[in-house]
């Protein structure tokens, strides 16, 4: 029964990411801090012994953590995947096998190796009767998941955290701030606590 449940979205994630596991650990760690923001925000909002005054505070800043976790996670490893990607399709970075098929065809593609228009997924796609189009993919896959790991790592742990504490601090000086002039709204607004 269970494996019935299953096979079917199993089968979706293995066919759609067996040969980008890097754009597996993007979707899915999105999707890690979207939910971890949302059970954040469900349990505010359902909290009894939260008072009114406090959820008006920590919804928003929740919010917020929750678009920043997220924002900086994507932006910082799509710019990682996409960096390595582009350093392995231009050969700037590659296995021996394909170093060693660019220098048997030195003749056509020599002065090409690393340019930004140099593309080894069509060159070595082409030619995959010759070519280590299969030792390429893996190579491929592998570098750019490694990369994906890493910069997961440094957005969650280190950019992640700067900016969310920077941005916290700066809502809560200015919540401060507002709550000491009791008021909670732009100064051209007539409405007050």
């Amino acid at each position: 029964m269970l494996k019935k449940i299953f096979q079917k979205p199993l089968n979706w994630i293995y066919n759609n990411f067996k040969e980008d596991t890097s754009l597996m650990l993007i979707v899915t760690g999105s999707l890690g801090w979207i939910l971890s923001s949302a059970a954040q925000i469900g349990a505010i909002l359902n909290n009894k012994k939260i008072s009114n005054e406090k959820k008006s505070f920590l919804l928003p800043q929740e919010f917020m953590d929750g678009l920043i976790n997220v924002g900086t996670f994507l932006f910082t490893t799509i710019v990682f995947k996409k960096g390595i990607e582009k350093l392995i399709k231009t050969g700037k970075i590659v296995p021996q096998s394909v170093r060693t098929y660019l220098n048997n065809n030195a003749n056509l593609y020599k002065d090409k190796i690393g340019k930004i228009d140099f593309n080894l997924d069509v060159i070595l796609g082409n030619d995959k009767a010759n070519a280590p189009y299969e030792a390429y993919k893996a190579y491929k896959n592998y570098v750019t998941t490694m990369g994906t790991v890493g910069a997961s790592i440094l957005a969650c742990n280190i950019i992640t955290p700067e900016i969310r504490n920077n941005t916290a601090s700066k809502v809560q000086k200015n919540y401060i701030e507002m709550k000491n002039n009791n008021r909670l709204y732009p100064k051209n607004s007539d409405m007050r606590i």
